[in-house]
């Protein structure tokens, strides 16, 4: 199940704040990055699923 988008979105900046701090050995740095990748992907996708809505609800408003 894929977290929601405000979860997602504050465990990606947790993840940001970490490797930016640098604290993380290169093994521990390579999964957060990864971890990071799959966060973007997961909110893209509802972004754009929420995009998505928006259009066709502004559609359906135009219509009536």
């Amino acid at each position: 199940m894929e977290p929601k988008f405000e979860a997602a979105l504050a465990r990606l900046e947790e993840i940001v704040d970490s490797l930016e701090a640098g604290d993380a050995d290169l093994e521990k740095a390579l999964k957060l990055f990864e971890e990071g990748i799959s966060l973007v992907r997961v909110c893209d996708k509802q972004l754009k699923e929420a995009e998505q809505k928006l259009e066709q609800l502004n559609a359906q408003g135009e219509e009536d």
